[in-house]
């Protein structure tokens, strides 16, 4: 079923136009009231998802000449993505109130989360490119938001890997236009068939290259502890999870569909990515002593596991479903861990927690549950998210990739421990600066384990 029906785009259309309204009005509302364009923009997400939840047991369809495709993955991207630009926005209140750019900071989340919804509903390489761009050019103007030293450095770091791999994309796009005959997915299905194996995959790589950058994969992962440190923390807790929710969706799909009779066993190389990348986040996670470098590898390797869901495409009916429910497990779960940190700025390293559960049980209480659910304990949703994924690629024959997994995910435990423990000691502790921040951290270690009791219901749905 393929028409030009804006309807079926309502999620995207909130977006985009409170992004426009969000800036004609931040340029006229005094410095006092920008929240409203914070209002305005969590108003566009409640009525983005309630749309979405409405037309989620729609028949999958086509929209615009076939090049943008609406179905379970994409409307399960849109909730992921709504849900975490609402929690990004309430951790970051009490940083950018009374800001001068205020009204700006909101519009640059919006068009991001925009951009992360396209590219993960994209079914035509130039729709992906165009979502790519989208995703990534406000997110290059929030990492160095704060005009300060460290945050202009890591903006610069962000921008110059992510030109240079977006340019690498496009060649990328360019070759496979060349050898497939088409830029729709169904079209290239039939014409990566009959292409030359290696101008196939260097091609292809070269796509999957500009994707990987997006997700912080291994090779192009060099960007996110420097993003991480140098930012500001909301802006970092967004970094690290809304461009992966809708990069990670994109290879799945790409992989699922256009790739699959290339002739080259695609789901084998994202199994080695997804290895290489889960096994060096952890080792370099593990003697990292400031919190936001911790987390930073903490995503890398948390990368790894979700690709291990991708590797299970098209061998495992379990491939699509867990990966969305892993999505939505992670995103609430990295967010919230990095609620922790903007409630307490001022706390840089794991020896600065010393004493948080005198000072602040509750949110002491909240750091461990969100980064013991980060490892993968029962009964949190990223525990329900790995089981899943685990098990579709059990059922795609990826035993070995498990296996790699699940001694990844014990090793993990240690440098989670070494935060906890300082966090859980007797003392004084560091006193939270940011109230909405706690708040967030406090309602996303809750959510956190609903979602991991609710598993079932929602792998239903997502399946």
């Amino acid at each position: 079923m393929t028409d030009e029906n804006p309807g079926a785009m309502l999620p995207e259309i909130f977006l985009a136009l409170a992004a426009v309204i969000g800036l004609l009005l931040g340029s006229y509302l005094p410095r006092h009231r920008q929240w409203l364009i914070r209002l305005l923009g969590v108003a566009a997400c409640a009525a983005g998802l309630v749309v979405t939840a409405l037309s989620w047991s729609d028949m999958a369809m086509s929209v615009f000449g076939d090049s943008y495709r609406i179905d379970v993955l994409t409307n399960g991207t849109r909730a992921v993505v709504l849900v975490t630009v609402v929690l990004a926005l309430c951790l970051s209140v009490d940083e950018v109130r009374g800001h001068a750019r205020e009204a700006e900071f909101t519009v640059l989340v919006l068009l991001a989360a925009l951009g992360t919804v396209v590219m993960a509903g994209a079914n035509d390489l130039m729709l992906l490119v165009a979502g790519y761009l989208l995703a990534s050019i406000p997110l290059y103007a929030l990492v160095g938001f704060g005009k300060d030293g460290p945050g202009t450095e890591a903006a610069l770091k962000y921008y110059l890997m992510g030109a240079l791999l977006g340019v690498t994309m496009l060649a990328g796009v360019t070759i496979v236009f060349g050898i497939g005959g088409a830029t729709d997915y169904t079209g290239l299905q039939d014409g990566l068939a009959d292409a030359p194996l290696a101008a196939v995959a260097v091609g292809v790589v070269a796509v999957l290259a500009g994707l990987l950058f997006k997700v912080g994969a291994v090779p192009a992962h060099f960007w996110v502890p420097d993003v991480a440190q140098g930012t500001t923390p909301s802006v970092a807790a967004l970094v690290t999870t809304l461009p992966k929710v809708g990069a990670v969706v994109a290879v799945f799909r790409l992989v699922a569909e256009p790739l699959s009779g290339s002739g080259i066993d695609w789901p084998l190389f994202v199994a080695v990515v997804a290895t290489v990348t889960m096994t060096l986040g952890n080792l370099a996670a593990f003697f990292q002593n400031n919190v936001r470098r911790l987390l930073a590898y903490s995503t890398i390797s948390q990368v790894g596991y979700l690709l291990v869901g991708v590797a299970a495409v098209g061998r495992s009916d379990l491939a699509a479903g867990s990966v969305l429910l892993y999505l939505l497990g992670y995103a609430v779960t990295n967010l919230g861990a990095f609620a922790v940190v903007c409630a307490l700025p001022r706390a840089a390293t794991v020896g600065d927690y010393q004493g948080l559960r005198g000072r602040r049980p509750w949110l002491a209480v909240s750091l461990v549950v969100l980064l013991l659910g980060l490892v993968g304990t029962p009964p949190t949703a990223v525990f329900t998210g790995k089981l899943t994924v685990f098990t579709a690629a059990l059922d795609a024959g990826l035993a070995w990739l498990v296996i790699v997994a699940v001694v990844n995910t014990v090793a993990s435990v240690f440098y989670y421990l070494r935060w906890i423990g300082p966090a859980v000691r007797g003392g004084e502790g560091p006193a939270p600066e940011s109230r909405w921040a706690e708040r967030t951290a406090l309602g996303t270690a809750a959510a956190s384990v609903a979602l991991g009791l609710a598993a079932g219901p929602l792998l239903a749905l997502t399946s």
